[in-house]
């Protein structure tokens, strides 16, 4: 393996063509290079390529298709954090309603162990959770204004107020050690049996934190995938060794559960927003079909009709 050494912008430009991109005005492909650093750019050679072991870029490609492909994952990923965070901040409060309303207010009652899945084999990650928790209030509690406010003039954080200082994360783990029947009565909520939901906000978060952090959403996948649904089957989405090839572990699962845990008009507003990208994308890039990069993130190529679907 070569060694990795500093490459002025020139070199980086002779790089991409010595690799068969056309590159059309080179003074604003070192802009845009020096602006959006080469190593992100490049990330999205693979779409142009033959196979991801080809160095070679498909005849014609332009250095305006690679940065074309650079921004409409860019625009997909800040439209997907935006609908991630209004569920985020849906379940936080769900949640918080829902332990303050049985267990109390205070953090002595609501994060005393006994409200929490007493199965053995949950024990430790009870524990786990709230030590967590417990972490981000002695952290976040006088730096935060709400949570300042709350520990200033009443000398305790309500749970409806300590959410704004847990991540995604936290929340996921929080619901997986609730007890059977506070998992039910949240999950109900939604319509989504409580084993299910479970998988949506860890998958959730992942994806949360993905686009936090403004890494490639294009060939994401997470570990974990979503239970196959009505939506896969009435997509008719393709199988390989009797599993669905698209909508499990991708960006479409989270579009799947985008639909069932936003609002009609929410999740009208999602597809829209990303169906404006793609036909921007769509008049950009020629040297391969669309298709094949909305297949790369998991979405099939009738994937509008999820929202006729009820």
């Amino acid at each position: 393996m070569g060694k990795k050494t500093f490459k002025t912008l020139d070199e980086q430009i002779e790089i991409l063509k010595n690799k068969g991109l056309k590159i059309n005005n080179e003074e604003n492909t070192k802009e845009i290079l020096f602006r959006e650093n080469y190593f992100f750019i490049n990330g999205y050679r693979h779409l142009f390529q033959r196979t991801y072991k080809d160095l070679e870029f498909l005849p014609g490609t332009t250095f305006e298709e690679l940065y074309a492909a650079f921004v409409f994952d860019r625009n997909v990923r800040n439209i997907s954090f935006k609908f991630i965070l209004i569920i985020e901040n849906n379940i936080k409060s769900i949640i918080s309603y829902q332990l303050s309303k049985k267990y109390g207010y205070k953090e002595k009652d609501y994060l005393n162990p006994k409200n929490f899945n007493q199965d053995s084999m949950k024990v430790r990650q009870v524990y786990d959770v709230l030590n967590k928790m417990k972490r981000q209030i002695r952290i976040n509690g006088r730096q935060h204004s709400a949570t300042s406010h709350y520990i200033s003039n009443y000398g305790f954080i309500p749970m409806w107020i300590l959410v704004k200082v847990l991540s995604f994360g936290i929340i996921s783990e929080l619901y997986g050690i609730l007890k059977v029947d506070d998992q039910i009565a949240i999950s109900e909520i939604y319509n989504i049996d409580s084993e299910t939901l479970s998988i949506y906000l860890a998958l959730l978060s992942n994806f949360r934190n993905l686009c936090a952090h403004e890494d490639m959403l294009y060939d994401h996948r997470t570990q974990r995938s979503i239970p196959n649904n009505k939506y896969h089957y009435m997509l008719d989405i393709p199988t390989t060794d009797d599993e669905y090839i698209y909508g499990k572990n991708d960006l479409f699962a989270v579009m799947i559960i985008l639909k069932q845990m936003l609002t009609e008009d929410e999740f009208r507003d999602v597809m829209n927003q990303i169906s404006y990208e793609i036909d921007i994308l769509d008049g950009k890039v020629d040297i391969v079909p669309t298709s094949l990069i909305l297949n790369k993130i998991g979405f099939p190529d009738n994937f509008r009709e999820i929202l006729n679907i009820k």
